[in-house]
């Protein structure tokens, strides 16, 4: 799903203009971002959080040369799914019936014995 399709569901389930919209999301999505920027942690429910990991500095090393390198200090971000998301995710999918769809003819050609396999 991209930013446009969420765009798209707004104005089409909340009858508002593109316009406003798209200042919605993207005011949605600036204020995550400036959230996080921050070191602030954002949880959703129903969703999931996003959290910012700090990681510490260490030393690395060259693979080709075996030179000790400085790895500076970084933050990155996790996100952990809500419990009723990863339910609904791993729910199973329900079944189409098969006896929507004609039976395939079988064919006798060349090289076909008609077992199946």
């Amino acid at each position: 799903m991209l930013k446009s399709d969420l765009i798209n569901i707004l104005v089409a389930k909340r009858g508002v203009t593109q316009k406003q919209a798209e200042a919605t999301i993207e005011t949605i999505f600036e204020s995550m971002k400036d959230a996080l920027c921050r070191g602030e942690n954002i949880e959703i429910r129903g969703l999931g959080a996003f959290h910012v990991k700090n990681y510490q500095g260490y030393q690395g090393r060259n693979p080709k040369t075996g030179q000790v390198i400085p790895v500076k200090p970084k933050r990155g971000l996790l996100f952990r799914t809500g419990k009723e998301l990863r339910d609904r995710v791993n729910r199973p999918a329900p079944q189409q019936a098969q006896t929507d769809l004609p039976p395939l003819p079988e064919s006798k050609g060349p090289g076909n014995t008609g077992t199946g396999l």
